[in-house]
């Protein structure tokens, strides 16, 4: 029995460690474009904002193969950029509308630069129902989604495109209040999930709560009682500091620059995690999760800006969000810990994936925090 369990225990922390590892060169996984369109008769104009990192992946603009994408490189692949996109993202009202995309341009993010494509799609009549086929790194990423911002008659629906729903339709005489509430949610969840950091900091708080700090190292909590009151502080605190924030900036009450928000929420994962290994706060993880959870706040509502707030469902889109924020981490919570909890009394638990899986967690946010902060 005790063979098996450090088989267990030896396979898990190498899969952590490998999986870990391989992250290192990524400041952030999420893999998302920004779709805007605005829909006016039988006409619809928009722009459609593509990472090109995710264009060197999907088209291969890096024409000499030196690891860097120049602007004389962009510029060239224009034709094959059309053709993909042409390709891959299709509008429909009834027939096929004619698209006809412009002179890429560059646009910064705080995640890197991206591809700026504005177009224009001709619909054979005017458009109340628009079908939105998303196919962009479908074979490449399947984690890629598209963020979509939809206006008709002054009112904006928003959506995520891709993955394993790629058509669409959406109605733009009757909007549903409850269409925004499910697309909310799910984009909440989608961005938990994608967003590594955000479960990266949890998971350092979490990591030491199925463990009690004495004579200088880790030991295995006796009861389950006071690993689950552990978890359960972190996880409220969390959720409390980021819905403050997030409310505010979704709001538009208090906001912070996307460069100094994303480089602090780095910074907090390096503290989190360096508290494992040269523990200094052991039994009130949950300040360190409150304090930097109002930071969270500030990431998630970037991404919940690039959507826009749905003006006939802000209210509903903000709840919406932040629900899919909880039910995605709480999933991970439910899904890991109670593996930690069975291996906590395991030495690859107390002396491998504590100490070395917090030191990995805190090399990579020290590259992400070099990368967000110098840019």
């Amino acid at each position: 029995m005790k063979s098996a369990t450090n088989s267990m225990s030896r396979a898990y922390v190498l899969v952590m460690l490998l999986l870990l590892t391989s992250l290192t060169a990524q400041a952030h996984v999420a893999s998302n474009s920004f779709l805007s369109l605005q829909v006016q008769g039988t006409t619809v104009t928009g722009t459609l904002e593509l990472a090109i990192r995710d264009a060197e992946l999907a088209i291969g603009l890096d024409l000499n193969h030196d690891g860097k994408v120049t602007w004389g490189e962009v510029r060239a692949a224009q034709g094959s950029i059309n053709l993909y996109l042409a390709r891959h993202l299709k509008l429909a009202n009834g027939d096929e509308c004619a698209t006809r995309f412009d002179a890429v341009r560059i646009n910064d993010r705080v995640d890197g630069k991206y591809l700026w494509l504005p177009f224009t799609s001709a619909c054979s009549e005017a458009v109340k129902k628009l079908s939105i086929g998303y196919r962009l790194l479908n074979e490449e990423d399947p984690s890629h989604r598209g963020l979509l911002s939809l206006t008709a008659q002054g009112i904006t629906q928003t959506a995520v495109l891709g993955g394993a729903n790629p058509t669409q339709n959406f109605d733009l005489t009757h909007p549903s209040m409850w269409y925004a509430f499910d697309e909310y949610l799910t984009a909440g969840i989608w961005h938990i999930w994608s967003g590594i950091d955000h479960l990266l900091f949890l998971l350092s708080l979490l990591l030491p709560a199925v463990l009690i700090r004495g004579e200088r190292q880790w030991l295995a909590v006796p009861r389950s009682a006071p690993a689950l009151i552990g978890i359960l502080k972190v996880i409220t605190a969390f959720t409390l500091a980021h819905s403050i924030t997030l409310s505010l900036a979704a709001l538009d009450i208090l906001r912070l620059p996307s460069r100094l928000t994303e480089s602090v929420i780095a910074a907090s994962i390096i503290v989190a995690a360096v508290n494992n290994v040269f523990p200094l706060v052991t039994k009130a993880r949950w300040r360190i999760a409150f304090a930097f959870g109002l930071l969270h706040g500030f990431g998630f509502a970037t991404v919940l800006s690039e959507m826009g707030l749905p003006p006939g469902a802000r209210l509903v889109s903000l709840i919406a969000f932040n629900l899919g924020v909880e039910v995605g981490q709480l999933a991970v919570v439910i899904a890991v810990m109670p593996i930690a909890y069975a291996l906590r009394a395991t030495r690859f638990y107390q002396r491998g994936l504590m100490p070395w899986g917090s030191t990995v967690i805190a090399s990579l946010a020290l590259v992400w925090f070099c990368q967000r902060a110098i840019g």
